[in-house]
C-alpha cells in the first residue's frame, strides 16, 4: 500500500509520537507531532497505536492520490478537506480507493497545523529509534526533509490495534485565535532572575505570536523585563544569560529581551534564562500558536496537572479553567541545600511537570560544579531500578537536567530519590574520568566565516563593535597585541568538553583547562540568521563547534570537519558504529591549524566516510587539575587582570560611541572573570 503526493504543501513531514527521545544529551531533539493530540486523535481515528508514524503539515497541507485501498483520517487545525473534488469531514476515517485523490491544501484559518493518519501507518526507516523528522539534522522521515512532489510513502509499517472510529465533537481540541498556557514555575522565575514586576507582567499580559516562528520555537512579541541583575557575570553580558543548561520542550526562552517557546524541534542546551515551562498537557497548543494569535500565560500546581497521555473530553477541560487557584507559589525553586561534604550548594528547580534542574554552586566557572554533575548522572543510571520514569539526562556546565515520565513518578517523588542519591555522592576531588585527547583540524579565519559576517553586515547589522572581523574583535576584547597572539592562545589551548548539542547535534560547549587561554567575548546582538555548519567561534568563556547550518551568536575563530556522522550507521573515521557523535563528555580538543582549501579536502573525505582521525587516550583528574591551578596561580591572576583591563577599556569606547543605549540587550558590560 502507497500514496504519492502531487502536491506537497508548504511544509509537509513525516512524523511519528512521542519522537526521538533519550538523546537530548548530545543535542538530538525529539521532533515528533508540535501538535501531538491532534496527531494522536487522527491515529485513534484509524485504529492505529497513537504514536503510529503520519503526516503534520503546515498551513496547507499535500495533495496526495491512493495507489491502493487505505483509510486516512485528517484532524488538526480546521481546514477544507475534499476527496475526489467533493468536500469531506475532518476527524472522520476517509475511505480511499486507488487512483482517488485527497486534497487539504487549502492554507487554514484557525490554527497553524495539519495532520494525516492512515491505518497501518507511515513506513519509512527509524533513525534512532524513531521515524520523526528533523529537517534541520537532515534525518528521519522520508530521506530527512519535507515532502515533495512525486514523493511515495509506504503504508503498513503498524500493526491497527482497533476499528476505525469517528472522533467525536467532544474530543475535538478547541483551536482559536486567543490562547491561555498552563505553565509551571521555574526553573528560572526566582527573584535572582526576574523581579516580582517581571513575573507579575508575565502572567497578566498577554503576549502576541510573531510570524518569526517554527517548530524550534514560536516567538512572542511583548514588553522586555526589567531583569533583577545587570548581567550574566561570566556567562555573559546580559541579565537573561546563564551558564548553558539543558532545556525543556515548552519551556519559554529569554533570548536577551525576546521570548521564545522552545519547540519539539528546539535546542537541548543554551544559556538563557526560562521562567516558566509549558506543562506536559498543554504543550500541543504551541503547534496550532499562529501569527497574530495571543498568549496567556496560567500559572498552576504541578500536582493537579492533568496526564498529557489523556485524551476525550476530560483532556479538554482540564486546563486552564480548572487550575486557576494559581501555581506552587515558590518561584520554580523546589529546594535548596548543600552537597554530602557541606562545600557545595545545591538548587534543585523546577522545569515543568516533567524535570528537575539541579544546579551545583554559584552561578560562575568551576570545574567541580561538572564534576559533581557528571557524578550524580551517572549515580542515577546506576540506580535506575530505584528512580523510574527516567528519560533523558542532561548535563549542563553546572548543572544536570533530569527528564522524567510523569505518569511514572510524581515530581514531589523524583525530588526526593534525586535528594537521596545527592546525599550519598562522594567528595568532588576524587573524580577521574576517561579523557580522550581528540585532535581537530582547524581552519584559521575561514573563507565560510568571512561570509556569514558578511551576510550579518548585509541583513543585520553593519555597525557591530564585532565586525568587520570577530577576531580582531576578540584582540581588542582580550588586551592581546595581534591577531596570531589569539591564534596562538587557541592552538596553545586544550579544550576539556563540558556539555555536547550546544546548539544541536554533538556539538561542544568547551572550556580551556588553562585560565590563561579562555579568551573571553561577547556574543553577537541580534544573532546571525546563518552560521556555516561546523564553525569554530568564542562565546563568553567557552567554545563551540556548530554541528550543523543555523543561526549563532559565537564569535568565529575558523571552521573545522565534521563533529556528527551523517552516513549513521556507516563507518566514518573517529565514529563508533553504535552512534553518531563525534566527541563525548571530557574530551580534550586540540587544535592543528590547516589551509582553507585542505579543510575542504578533509571535509568532503570525512562526508565519504575516508579521511582519519588522531585521537588518544588517557584521563582527567580534577585533583590533577586542581595542584595545576595551585602551582601557575601567580601568573594566572595577572593574566586574567589584564584581560579584565582590556575589557574596562572596551566598554568605555562603547559607551562614547552609544553603542550600549543603541543594543538593549547590552545594558552594562562588566568585567568577565575569565
Amino acid at each position: 500500500m502507497s500514496l504519492t503526493i502531487t502536491a506537497p504543501g508548504l511544509f509537509t513531514t513525516v512524523q511519528d509520537w512521542p519522537g526521538r527521545i533519550g538523546h537530548w544529551e548530545v543535542g538530538v531533539p525529539p521532533s515528533g507531532p508540535m501538535d501531538d493530540l491532534s496527531f494522536r486523535l487522527a491515529n485513534t481515528a484509524v485504529g492505529n497505536p497513537e504514536g503510529a508514524a503520519g503526516l503534520e503539515a503546515t498551513v496547507s497541507g499535500p495533495v496526495l492520490i491512493a495507489n491502493s485501498n487505505v483509510t486516512v483520517c485528517v484532524g488538526g487545525a480546521p481546514t477544507r478537506v475534499l476527496l475526489d473534488g467533493n468536500p469531506a469531514p475532518q476527524w472522520t476515517p476517509l475511505d480511499l480507493a486507488p487512483g482517488q485523490v485527497l486534497d487539504i491544501s487549502e492554507p487554514v484559518t484557525t490554527g497553524m497545523r495539519v495532520y494525516v493518519a492512515v491505518r497501518g501507518g507511515i513506513d519509512v526507516p527509524d533513525y534512532l529509534d524513531s521515524a520523526a523528522t528533523f529537517t534541520l539534522g537532515k534525518f528521519g522521515g522520508h530521506e530527512g526533509r519535507i515532502l515533495a512532489v512525486g514523493d511515495s510513502l509506504a503504508v503498513g509499517a503498524t500493526e491497527p490495534i482497533a476499528e476505525p472510529r469517528r472522533i467525536l465533537t467532544s474530543e475535538v481540541p478547541y483551536i482559536g485565535h486567543a490562547w491561555e498556557l498552563a505553565v509551571a514555575e521555574g526553573p528560572h522565575s526566582a527573584g535572582e532572575f526576574f523581579t516580582a514586576g517581571d513575573i507579575e507582567t508575565l502572567y497578566t499580559f498577554n503576549y502576541r505570536v510573531s510570524a518569526n516562528s517554527d517548530r524550534t520555537g514560536v516567538r512572542l512579541e511583548g514588553p522586555k523585563p526589567e531583569w533583577a541583575r545587570p548581567d550574566g557575570g561570566e556567562a555573559g553580558l546580559h541579565p537573561s544569560n546563564i551558564h548553558d543548561n539543558a532545556y525543556s520542550p515548552g519551556t519559554l526562552d529569554f533570548t536577551g529581551d525576546t521570548p521564545i517557546l522552545l519547540g519539539p524541534d528546539g535546542p537541548s542546551l543554551g544559556g538563557f534564562t526560562c521562567p516558566v515551562t509549558v506543562v506536559t498537557a498543554e504543550r500541543w497548543k504551541l503547534g496550532q500558536l499562529a501569527p497574530g494569535d495571543t498568549v496567556s500565560f496560567v500559572p498552576v500546581k504541578v500536582s493537579t496537572a492533568a496526564s498529557r497521555k489523556l485524551l476525550g473530553s476530560g483532556r479538554r477541560a482540564s486546563f486552564p479553567s480548572a487550575s486557576r487557584t494559581g501555581g506552587d507559589n515558590d518561584r520554580g525553586i523546589l529546594g535548596r541545600g548543600a552537597t554530602a561534604d557541606g562545600q557545595t550548594e545545591v538548587t534543585w528547580r523546577r522545569s515543568g511537570d516533567d524535570n528537575i534542574l539541579i544546579e551545583y554552586g554559584r552561578p560562575v566557572i568551576d570545574l567541580e560544579y561538572r564534576a559533581r554533575a557528571h557524578a550524580l548522572q551517572h549515580s542515577i543510571r546506576d540506580n535506575a531500578d530505584s528512580v523510574p520514569g527516567i528519560v533523558d539526562l542532561t548535563p549542563g556546565i553546572r548543572s544536570l537536567m533530569v527528564h522524567f515520565d510523569p505518569d511514572q513518578i510524581g515530581q514531589d517523588s523524583m525530588f526526593g530519590a534525586l535528594k537521596q542519591l545527592e546525599a550519598v555522592q562522594p567528595p568532588a576531588e576524587s573524580l577521574s574520568v576517561p579523557s580522550r585527547t581528540v585532535h581537530l583540524p582547524l581552519s584559521w579565519d575561514d573563507p565560510s566565516t568571512r561570509l556569514a559576517i558578511e551576510r550579518y553586515m548585509n541583513g543585520v547589522r553593519n555597525d557591530a563593535p564585532w565586525c568587520p572581523w570577530n577576531i580582531e574583535f576578540i584582540r581588542r576584547m582580550n588586551g592581546l597585541d595581534s591577531v596570531e597572539d589569539v591564534q596562538k592562545i587557541l592552538f596553545d589551548a586544550e579544550y576539556l568538553v563540558m556539555g555536547l548539542g550546544d546548539v544541536y547535534l554533538g556539538a561542544p560547549v568547551a572550556l580551556p583547562l588553562d585560565p590563561r587561554h579562555r579568551l573571553v567575548t561577547t556574543k553577537y546582538n541580534p544573532a546571525r540568521t546563518w552560521t556555516p555548519e561546523n564553525a569554530v567561534g568564542v562565546g563568553g568563556s567557552y567554545l563551540c563547534v556548530y554541528g550543523m547550518e543555523g543561526p549563532g551568536g559565537y564569535q568565529f575563530v575558523g571552521r573545522t570537519t565534521q563533529v556528527w556522522n551523517h552516513r549513521h550507521p556507516a563507518p566514518a573515521p573517529g565514529f563508533d558504529a553504535d552512534h553518531p557523535w563525534l566527541l563525548r563528555f571530557f574530551d580534550k580538543i586540540s587544535w592543528y591549524p590547516v589551509s582553507a582549501d585542505e579543510l575542504m579536502d578533509m571535509r568532503a573525505d570525512m562526508a565519504a566516510g575516508r579521511g582519519q582521525m588522531h585521537i588518544e587516550d588517557g584521563t582527567f583528574s580534577l585533583a590533577d587539575h586542581q595542584a595545576f591551578l595551585d602551582d601557575n596561580v601567580s601568573d594566572i591572576t595577572a593574566t586574567r587582570r589584564r584581560m579584565e583591563a582590556a575589557r574596562a577599556e572596551e566598554r568605555a569606547r562603547w559607551v562614547a560611541s552609544g553603542e550600549v543605549a543603541a543594543v538593549s540587550a547590552i545594558d552594562s558590560i562588566r568585567s568577565v572573570n575569565a
